[in-house]
């Protein structure tokens, strides 16, 4: 108490002086005390106590915290000093905080506030430490709240405030390893646009924030990851990945959900260069998996340019050309020619630079019942030698066969008809056959007329085609990171050769089909 220190100090020298040994008690009587005081503080004291950070416009500040088991406490003369509040002791024991005219009334042992003569309920009544007074920190969204004149948000999760109308989303990562490929998603919550970017062994991915709500290493050293080492916030706004050595390459997209906006990012490991199959011989289509049926004509071909919109450029060239752009005006070639030469319908998932969500592009090829899905894309690679269009049927996790479940659904006759149920994310799972089939007639096709990557086709966990149900390929067109490929690509002699042979390709698909060799 101040009282005993006040005795301690101005009576405890004079004993010395006069009477030793009345000194000598009153001293050890001191010592005794400050030490019985610093047994009874609370365990929070005696460690480095935790701090509630402040976002404001003009910047960030740190407001200590006290803990008592698990509630945390904030001194009313910190808040004071950082929302220009007065706070006064009043004679029988009550505590009024004041802003502007408006009040705020504590009194200890009573889990209660009284603002502007409305009670609000307190986790935990107004204590004291010492000469400070604390309150629990939700005193700040139930009471300050309500009258001070800047919005005050509290995420107690985070030990965050946030002070004005600051766009701060809530970020949450997860990783998940697919064989030798991964899958990054962020969700950051409400909805924040972003914009990613590779600089050598990291991705950054920046959004449209003044902050991000993510405390600590959002995901240190994934479990199962050969591709990423660590993801973290490195500014206010920005999450870097960083990669590791067995990284080659990734594609993003996003989707809009009911308050989240979603960032998946598909990564994809390095490829020990193998063998290029051996084309078929000329003349003849490589063969498809027959079934014992006559197949179905076919009729309509879904073309799907990649990305799009102001937030989804994709990868961008050299020389400043944008994915987006490119794959959508080979695109619209392809329909016309395709369309022109077989009589077939050709839909674009979109016909102009605007933001599609990843499942509707495929959903688009399903509820059109279409035959054949084509999803194109121009790449990026830390490796600027890297060169070559490249063929993607999806891959599926070896250790995890489809999950496949009966069903029975009524026929005509009245009888029940025994169906085989598969999930939607797992749709494309029963046409791998037919979608290598038609890479390998694609590859023909491209072969001596456009550059190939080493090993043409290959599979890979990819979002856009894991949902298609029916036979379908994604088209890696080259590398816009190279400078040679950047000015290749974007010229119109690529754009026309490309087309001829992917024309070429659906119709001798077209033409195996027809006659029985495949679906």
């Amino acid at each position: 108490m101040p009282q005993a220190r006040g005795l301690s100090i101005q009576w405890g020298i004079p004993f010395i002086s006069r009477r030793p040994l009345a000194g000598l008690i009153v001293a050890l009587l001191v010592a005794l005390a400050a030490v019985l005081s610093s047994q009874t503080q609370p365990a929070s004291q005696a460690s480095q106590a935790p701090a509630l950070t402040l976002l404001a416009r003009d910047g960030r500040r740190a407001l200590p915290l006290s803990v008592t088991g698990d509630q945390e406490f904030v001194a009313l003369d910190d808040l004071a000093t950082a929302f220009q509040l007065a706070v006064r002791e009043e004679s029988l024991g009550a505590i009024t905080v004041s802003y502007k005219g408006k009040t705020i009334v504590v009194q200890p042992a009573q889990a209660l506030a009284s603002v502007s003569g409305r009670l609000i309920s307190l986790p935990a009544p107004l204590t004291r430490n010492g000469r400070r007074w604390l309150v629990p920190v939700e005193f700040i969204s139930r009471a300050l709240a309500t009258v001070y004149d800047v919005k005050l948000d509290l995420r107690k999760p985070s030990r965050l405030l946030i002070v004005g109308d600051l766009r701060v989303p809530r970020i949450v990562v997860r990783y998940e390893a697919l064989g030798p490929s991964g899958r990054l998603t962020i969700d950051a919550t409400p909805r924040a646009t972003s914009t990613i970017a590779q600089d050598n062994d990291r991705l950054s991915i920046r959004f449209d924030a003044d902050a991000l709500d993510a405390p600590g290493p959002l995901l240190p050293a994934p479990a199962g990851s050969a591709l990423v080492t660590a993801v973290r916030v490195v500014d206010p706004a920005t999450i870097a990945v960083d990669l590791a050595p067995r990284f080659a390459g990734f594609k993003a997209s996003t989707q809009t959900l009911e308050s989240t906006m979603r960032v998946v990012i598909d990564l994809a490991a390095q490829i020990e260069t193998a063998p290029a199959p051996a084309a078929p011989p000329p003349g003849r289509a490589p063969e498809l998996p027959a079934l014992n049926q006559a197949p179905p004509p076919f009729r309509t071909l879904v073309i799907d340019p990649g990305h799009g919109g102001s937030e989804d450029d994709g990868a961008t060239g050299t020389s400043g050309a944008k994915e987006k752009d490119l794959v959508l005006a080979i695109a619209r070639r392809a329909k016309a020619a395709i369309e022109g030469r077989l009589g077939i319908r050709v839909l674009l998932t979109r016909d102009d630079d605007r933001h599609v969500a990843i499942d509707e592009r495929t959903a688009m090829a399903n509820n059109n019942k279409a035959d054949l899905f084509i999803s194109l894309h121009a790449g990026a690679s830390p490796r600027p030698s890297a060169a070559g269009a490249t063929i993607f049927a999806a891959a599926f996790d070896t250790d995890s066969p489809p999950a496949v479940s009966a069903g029975r659904v009524p026929a005509f006759n009245g009888a029940v008809r025994e169906i085989e149920l598969v999930p939607w994310e797992l749709a494309q799972s029963r046409h791998l056959d037919q979608s290598t089939a038609f890479a390998e007639l694609l590859q023909a096709q491209l072969q001596d007329r456009i550059p190939l990557a080493g090993r043409p086709i290959a599979s890979a966990p990819l979002r856009v085609l894991e949902s298609a149900n029916m036979p379908a390929v994604l088209i890696e067109l080259g590398y816009l990171t190279n400078g040679d490929q950047d000015k290749l690509l974007t010229g119109d002699a690529f754009a026309n050769a490309f087309v001829q042979a992917l024309a070429d390709a659906v119709v001798k698909y077209r033409d195996t089909t027809a006659a029985g060799g495949a679906r």
